[in-house]
């Protein structure tokens, strides 16, 4: 059931409706039915898939907490974790990875291994991660062991976030998904505003965009002058599209009353790779920073390490060289978390490299603004900044919208040495073909300016929700009515198409 169809907006207006005339103990059971039903109703075949994530994630949470209360079995709970965690992330692993792994084989080896025929359940991705963060919260004594399976089961399976995000941990989610909400107009307005303004990214800013990146990458040797085109339209449609979700998936749960995560702040005003992974993709950054980036770090074999690299570059450098180290192992799992091929691995190491050489430079970096008399606060270092750390965000794209690494160093030669603008002319823009491509790239150019524009408000600490929320009921509904009526006259009328992140 696509976020964007018809049937989906039946689904939540009536899940919203049960939702709020059940008395107020059984919320969480409606929020449970449907959420289930919304898993089925994209095959039911997936079920198994977040049944059993579910279902050993909770056992084996419960028997950590066990071990924990008893003297004589603190010793296995480590023990329990990891047969847990090999569990659930094993399962992503053969599931996603599996006929990676054996294509490889076979061509390293001249093997003819078949491969695995097996089913890609929707959202997997999301509720292993979701639910291994859990099990290692228990393990860590963050939170206590749910003991109500049900309960449990719609903390891994809410629907609004099952399909891409955001990661939630369980404190902050489950203290609002099994409490009493009562209806609040204010509450379903919020939601709706937020649900209205994820579809106009995706379905005026990013769909559009997404006509030309899917045309340009679709057809290389025929657009090969306007390579760097198709790396800005494909930054703009992912952003949009992927935020755009977010915005969508985020305002539902509003409606219900629940808070989820944000997983985007601003990223295109990122001054630096390190802060643009800050700010794009959030909650995969802070499930890595928790349960990798921190446990690497403090491990024992990486607190030999950093010993060892003192002494060998020097206190200063040597305190950065484990953290680099650190960021790339981090780098890799967010690749190869992207997808099962090699242009993913490339993808992740690419971040993890320029990431972990700016930690390495971090002192000559300070060194040279020093000379040069740079604090690094002036408006003009700031926008330089910016701009710098764009051009690199862009430039890693050819590594994730390649179809193979192949393509990737193909379409980056191709980039470098033509370059013919009029090419764009010739992509035939939704169902009014070449001769709407002018008007297309308007649309995109105008969307462009103004999420630049809310987003710099945004930035400079304006509470643009909160302005609207003062404003008389009258103006509210016309703006409604207003991004409603966008959304038709200038969404895209190419084919279409459901959000990207869907598919992970």
């Amino acid at each position: 059931m696509s976020l964007v169809s018809n049937l989906f907006v039946l689904f939540v207006v009536l899940t919203l409706v049960i939702y709020y005339i059940v008395p107020k103990k059984l919320q969480w059971m409606v929020l449970l039915f449907f959420s289930y039903l919304y898993y089925i109703a994209g095959g039911a075949k997936y079920v198994f898939f977040i049944l059993f994530s579910t279902i050993v994630t909770y056992v084996f949470a419960l028997l950590i907490q066990n071990a924990h209360d008893s003297e004589n079995r603190k010793k296995y709970a480590k023990l329990l974790l990891i047969i847990g965690l090999c569990c659930n992330l094993g399962m992503l692993g053969v599931v996603k990875y599996a006929n990676f792994f054996i294509e490889n084989i076979n061509l390293l080896f001249k093997a003819n291994i078949p491969g695995l025929s097996i089913l890609f359940p929707l959202g997997i991705s999301f509720f292993t991660f979701q639910s291994s963060g859990y099990l290692i919260d228990v393990y860590w004594k963050r939170v206590k062991a749910e003991k109500n399976p049900f309960r449990y089961a719609l903390f891994v399976s809410f629907f609004p976030q099952l399909l891409q995000g955001p990661i939630g941990r369980y404190q902050p989610l489950a203290d609002q998904l099994y409490v009493p909400h009562a209806f609040s107009f204010l509450t379903i307005s919020r939601g709706a505003e937020r649900i209205l303004w994820g579809f106009c990214k995706k379905m005026i800013l990013a769909d559009w965009a997404g006509c030309f990146a899917d045309a340009i990458w679709g057809n290389m040797d025929k657009y090969n002058g306007i390579m760097f085109f198709g790396l800005i339209f494909y930054g703009i449609q992912l952003y949009a599209d992927f935020s755009g979700g977010m915005d969508v998936v985020i305002g539902i749960a509003e409606m219900f009353g629940i808070t989820l995560e944000e997983n985007f702040r601003r990223p295109y005003f990122a001054v630096s790779m390190a802060d643009f992974w800050k700010r794009w993709h959030m909650t995969l950054g802070e499930w890595m920073m928790n349960y990798v980036f921190y446990p690497v770090s403090l491990s024992k074999w990486m607190v030999k390490f950093g010993k060892w690299s003192k002494q060998k570059w020097g206190r200063k450098q040597g305190r950065v060289v484990p953290i680099a180290l650190a960021d790339l192992i981090v780098f890799f799992l967010v690749g190869i978390w992207h997808g099962a091929s090699w242009k993913y691995v490339a993808y992740g190491l690419l971040n993890g490299v320029i990431i972990a050489f700016s930690e390495l430079m971090v002192n000559q970096y300070r060194n040279w603004r020093t000379k040069l008399n740079i604090k690094g606060t002036e408006k003009w270092f700031v926008i330089f900044a910016v701009v710098r750390t764009y051009i690199i965000v862009n430039l890693r794209w050819f590594f994730d919208r390649s179809d193979t690494l192949t393509d990737a160093f193909y379409m980056i030669k191709q980039a470098f040495t033509h370059f013919d603008p009029s090419q764009l002319m010739l992509i035939s823009a939704g169902r009014g073909g070449t001769a709407f491509v002018p008007w297309a790239l308007l649309i995109i150019a105008v969307g462009c300016v103004i999420m630049v524009t809310v987003g710099y408000f945004q930035e400079k600490g304006y509470k643009i929700r909160e302005s609207l929320e003062k404003l008389p009921l009258p103006v509210t509904v016309g703006i409604y009515i207003l991004l409603l009526v966008a959304i038709g006259m200038f969404g895209s009328t190419a084919t279409p198409k459901g959000f990207i992140y869907a598919q992970f």
